[in-house]
């Protein structure tokens, strides 16, 4: 039976012959449909109905977004949608999951840059970077002195808060680095996993008074969102830092500001917040202990290439009514 695709047509002029050539080694009989250049152009409704499966690409987010939503909304036969990134808060994915549309997402194709983004910012942060940078601005020689002398990495203790395949690849580094890494997940620690310990979420408020590193790298669900409030940030020792690469939304962004202005915190690196772009009357901008980075810590060059990587296996996958790979949930 003839499944038809529906790709952006950036997707199907970069990589259209290669989705072709997967699809013809795996005997799929498969019809691209790509959709039109001119974002605010549609698919006819004709051309909808066709719509078995749709990939998401990371082209398309965000300028032609809605056109994709637009016609995946007016395709009833769309059995099978992939996207390119990880998380499925956004509310459509929710919607079609509610109309038993599977859902597949390129979990794990960012993990390494995430991640190294990660342990860039903390080694910024603790070797005192915001110093030295400010002082390069100002032209001012400005050696480090106590009490600004950055403390041993060795023996610190990071707490991470989610231990998927991103916080795990930001557990691993960091102990190569000599930290000791605890993490906070529901399932139970594997082989797999990279954490010194691992616990559930209960006990997060008793494992914060150790952390001198706060790694947010949870899922935004129900559960998580405004999680980290002020009172979690005031059980974090004084000094302490947070390094955010999940969601704004998780934590309290008032807390957040007071406990970095009022020094409670030591500093802060943060990629996503709870409106973005960041405006710029946000006090965060302007805190010299605190890196913003515009939600772009999976920024590099291979993502594209993995993220096909994960969409063709989970095609084949879905041809021959197997288990596929990151399947989400209702």
């Amino acid at each position: 039976m003839l499944t038809t695709l529906l790709v952006s047509h950036r997707c199907h002029a970069d990589h259209g012959a290669d989705i072709a050539a997967a699809a013809a080694r795996d005997n799929i009989p498969l019809e691209l449909l790509a959709l039109p250049a001119d974002h605010e152009a549609r698919l006819p409704e004709a051309d909808c109905a066709r719509i078995a499966a749709a990939y998401f690409s990371g082209d398309v987010f965000p300028e032609y977004s809605r056109q994709f939503f637009s016609a995946v909304r007016k395709a009833p036969g769309l059995r099978w949608m992939h996207v390119f990134n990880a998380g499925v808060d956004h509310p459509i994915y929710t919607e079609m999951l509610a109309r038993g549309v599977r859902l597949t997402t390129s979990s794990g194709s960012t993990a390494e840059p995430i991640a190294q983004t990660a342990i860039t910012a903390l080694l910024m942060l603790a070797r005192n970077f915001p110093r030295w940078l400010e002082g390069q601005r100002q032209r001012m020689w400005n050696p480090m002195r106590v009490p600004d002398m950055p403390h041993d990495l060795k023996g610190q203790r990071m707490l991470i808060l989610g231990v998927g395949q991103i916080g795990n690849e930001i557990a691993r580094l960091a102990r190569v680095l000599g930290l000791h890494v605890t993490g906070v997940r529901r399932s139970a620690k594997t082989d797999a996993d990279h954490v010194d310990e691992l616990h559930s979420p209960a006990k997060l408020a008793t494992l914060l008074p150790k952390a001198d590193w706060l790694v947010i790298a949870c899922p935004l669900t129900a559960e998580t969102r405004g999680m980290i409030d002020a009172g979690l940030i005031a059980k974090l020792p004084k000094g302490a830092r947070i390094i955010n690469i999940a969601r704004g939304e998780i934590t309290d962004a008032a807390a957040l500001v007071a406990a970095l202005q009022s020094g409670h915190l030591g500093g802060a690196w943060l990629d996503v917040f709870e409106k973005e772009p960041l405006p710029p009357e946000s006090p965060l901008w302007d805190l010299p202990n605190v890196f913003v980075t515009p939600h772009n810590s999976a920024a590099a060059s291979g993502n594209e290439q993995r993220v096909n990587a994960i969409f063709f296996d989970n095609l084949r996958r879905w041809h021959r009514g197997e288990a596929l790979v990151n399947e989400a949930r209702a």
